[in-house]
């Protein structure tokens, strides 16, 4: 069975014309008067429509138990980060768990406010220490919890 393409998930183009091969991020998925499929899709600052037909899925939207996991892989690395000042050494980790607990209720406001301070106290970490190899797994495990929260809340 072919998966089905949802907010979120990463697709290419197979129509040809003007996007052909392009890749862009589902922003939101419709049915039009025939019943037919309908996905828009953005491509760098605009978005246009296609019929699904004409889409090909290339990665699927994180589900909760990726971004769960996510979390746990950031958790892992934190030892890593030997420039973390005393107060952010508490507060990452926990803040961390917070979002793993908040992830499975929505809460849109929680879990952002979470994954704001969490984001910037990182930012702040890389700014001091960009090279070290921990960063090699903090980040594509916090964009992928980053790609989530922007298409499921």
């Amino acid at each position: 069975m072919k998966d089905r393409i949802e907010k979120g998930d990463i697709v290419l183009i197979n129509k040809s014309g003007k996007y052909h091969q392009q890749v862009g991020e589902v922003s939101e998925v419709d049915y039009n008067i025939f019943f037919v499929k309908i996905v828009i899709v953005k491509l760098g600052t605009q978005e246009e429509t296609f019929e699904e037909k004409n889409l090909q899925l290339k990665t699927k939207k994180p589900n909760i138990e990726e971004v769960i996991a996510s979390i746990d892989k950031i958790i892992e690395q934190l030892d890593q980060i030997p420039n973390l000042p005393t107060r952010e050494k508490v507060e990452l980790p926990n803040r961390l768990k917070y979002l793993k607990l908040d992830i499975p209720k929505l809460d849109k406001q929680l879990i952002q406010k979470n994954f704001d301070s969490i984001d910037k106290i990182l930012t702040a970490a890389r700014e001091a220490d960009s090279l070290a190899s921990f960063w090699q797994q903090i980040d594509p495990n916090l964009e992928k919890i980053s790609w989530w929260i922007r298409t499921s809340l």
